[in-house]
């Protein structure tokens, strides 16, 4: 019974993936038309190449989260002075279990340094600003909170984007569905990676057959790594504001506040303050 109704969805949704080529899923503001929206999305996914089972299991039951549209209009954190903003995310505290990790990492940041460029400090610093090295990464439906804003008019064109890199995601192997969770906008992982940056830069750096931004610290570290060379990292240059590397902060967050933090956080694990 099971394969059989699977199979009368997977034809469903074929069918209506052959009108969705020609008509995109059209974003609206009202809720009501959320779950006709999501229909014409997975005949979309569909359409582009995404495995009807991957878009069932992904995508099935999935609901708007009003709670995420509330969020999205109303980012201020990274309006504070740089003295605030700096004193809650380079805390004494942080820096003392950054010195640790760096310590019990440094075999794997070397060979990420000597394969990609960047070193351990300033992507210590990254991993606490962003999740507290792991703690904080979220647990929020992936493709919930995509799905909301894929659909929400706002910046329609990139979250569908990131809505169908996160299905690549999982018919890639990466992260089962359940596995997809995060921060409020659809971030993914201890170093919050968007969706598609996880399809560009994510690496399987541990050797277990799995890009896993979740769960391996050292996958972790080596794709932030990878991410900041691919946006023209300088291997052996200055991280300090004004520098080439300091412009390459600004591409992971463009926030001048944040990257002045990551700064003075890499700083402090290496002793300069």
């Amino acid at each position: 019974m099971i394969r059989s109704k699977l199979r009368m969805l997977i034809a469903t949704l074929v069918f209506a993936a052959g009108a969705a080529g020609a008509n995109a899923a059209t974003c609206s503001n009202n809720p009501a038309e959320f779950p006709a929206w999501l229909e014409s999305f997975k005949a979309e996914a569909i359409a582009s190449g995404i495995s009807p089972r991957v878009v069932q299991a992904s995508l099935s039951g999935v609901t708007y989260d009003p709670r995420v549209i509330k969020l999205d209009r109303n980012q201020k954190h990274f309006k504070q002075p740089f003295a605030v903003y700096s004193a809650r995310v380079v805390s004494a505290g942080r820096v003392a279990r950054g010195k640790k990790l760096m310590a019990q990492y440094a075999n794997a940041l070397a060979r990420i340094e000597k394969q990609f460029g960047v070193p351990g400090p300033i992507l210590i610093a990254i991993w606490g600003m962003e999740t507290d090295f792991g703690a904080g990464s979220g647990n929020m439906s992936t493709f919930r909170s995509l799905s909301t804003l894929a659909f929400d008019c706002r910046r329609t064109d990139f979250f569908q984007e990131q809505l169908m890199d996160a299905l690549k995601i999982v018919q890639r192997g990466d992260l089962a569905p359940g596995d997809m969770k995060g921060a409020w906008a659809g971030e993914i992982g201890q170093t919050q990676f968007m969706a598609s940056s996880y399809v560009r830069f994510a690496i399987d750096f541990d050797g277990n057959g799995h890009a896993d931004l979740r769960h391996s610290p050292v996958d972790v570290l080596a794709s932030t790594a990878n991410y900041l060379k691919g946006y023209g990292w300088q291997r052996g240059g200055s991280w300090e504001e004004g520098s080439a590397n300091f412009n390459v902060l600004r591409q992971w967050n463009k926030a001048e506040v944040y990257a002045k933090s990551a700064a003075l956080f890499a700083d402090k694990l290496v002793g300069k303050q």
